[in-house]
């Protein structure tokens, strides 16, 4: 079964935020649009490129009210000496989230059991608690945090109009579908 549409389920784990030990929850959550970004693990060769590429989109993310969240199975710990070894990580300004006990890998359909270790996965959450997008890859492909600048953007509207739809490519301010039988065949 898809995790679309469906509630985050109860969760507790500590992170390291802007120099401080910080505990994130499923009730953390609630009240504002989250995008949970998860990573197999820290000290790795490509998460950093990605942990730097949703830092140089921090801005837009929290322009469109959303909080980000990097995940991964490592510890609060091993983030706040990764946030300060390595310069690509130390550019986050959002939670570095640990989970060790694999609890958030788990529930997000992301965990890889033989390794102990997380997939790509993205998730855009909303303020409700219930995820509208995700995205899980292969841990040798990095993502391109654009995207899912645009797909918030896209899930934001969508949830604001319920009656119209975002076509492919939509960017914020273009023009979208409102779904009927007379757009059947013609487009």
């Amino acid at each position: 079964m898809s995790l679309i549409n469906t509630q985050v389920k109860p969760f507790k784990a500590q992170a390291y935020k802007n120099g401080k030990f910080i505990e994130v929850t499923d009730e953390s959550l609630k009240g504002k649009w989250s995008v949970l970004i998860f990573m197999p693990a820290a000290f790795t060769f490509n998460c950093p490129t990605e942990i730097e590429d949703a830092a140089e989109h921090y801005a837009e993310f929290e322009k469109a009210g959303a909080e980000v969240y990097i995940v991964t199975t490592d510890t609060h710990f091993s983030h706040k000496v990764w946030h300060e070894t390595s310069p690509a990580v130390g550019k986050a300004k959002f939670a570095l989230v640990g989970d060790p006990t694999h609890v958030l890998t788990n529930a997000f359909d992301v965990h890889i059991p033989e390794e102990g270790l997380a997939l790509r996965g993205t998730f855009i959450i909303n303020p409700d608690g219930i995820i509208k997008t995700l995205e899980v890859h292969s841990n040798e492909i990095a993502r391109d945090v654009t995207e899912t600048v645009r797909k918030l953007k896209a899930a934001q509207y969508t949830a604001a109009h319920p009656n119209e739809v975002c076509p492919a490519k939509w960017k914020e301010g273009e023009k979208t579908l409102a779904p009927s039988i007379d757009l059947v065949g013609k487009i």
